[in-house]
């Protein structure tokens, strides 16, 4: 199987169902924000972290491919659609782990700069790139009254940013580099 088609080169790509859009849709954008997310979660995971974070960021990264597939269905069967679901379940485990991150920590009074070892660096790089996956998503989940099963996508991203950002505190903590407080 050959991994080239040929069927993008002239700027346009298909949906799942389908449909071909431009690569500078709304959903492509989205979907590619999703992919480099994962990317970056790759990349963290090539840096030393606890089991228990190890673990919860590979399922995250599995969490990321129903997302992107999610995001670039239209024109799709029922069945289908309902395969794409992220559970609820999936944003209760992060807040759990969150919570239990938060427990190891010593709490926080000043706002603190991205950086410290060199997981936690990477860990804060794909932080950001969350938060901006969570904006392009938004553009194309969001609405004033969004469907239940998109409204548990923009949640998601939402809590997965925490989570990195307590990931990436815990990286510091475990390995006794100091925080960098921001004061003006």
């Amino acid at each position: 199987m050959r991994i080239y088609t040929r069927t993008g080169d002239t700027g346009r790509t298909s949906l799942l169902g389908g449909e071909r859009v431009t690569k500078h849709h709304d959903r492509v954008e989205a979907c590619g924000d999703i992919d480099e997310l994962n990317a970056w979660l790759g990349v963290v995971l090539n840096h030393e972290l606890d089991v228990a974070s190890a673990t919860e960021l590979r399922h995250v990264q599995s969490d990321l491919f129903r997302i992107g597939a999610r995001l670039s269905a239209l024109n799709i069967t029922q069945s289908d659609a309902e395969n794409l679901v992220l559970s609820t379940e999936r944003i209760a485990q992060l807040e759990k782990a969150i919570d239990a991150l938060s427990a190891t920590l010593p709490p926080l009074t000043a706002f603190i700069l991205p950086g410290g070892s060199h997981a936690a660096a990477w860990i804060h790089v794909a932080r950001s790139v969350c938060r901006r996956t969570e904006r392009s998503v938004v553009r194309v989940l969001g609405s004033d009254d969004p469907d239940e099963d998109d409204a548990a996508v923009l949640r998601y991203l939402n809590r997965l940013s925490d989570y990195l950002f307590m990931v990436a505190r815990a990286c510091n903590h475990e390995q006794g580099v100091s925080e960098v407080e921001w004061h003006e």
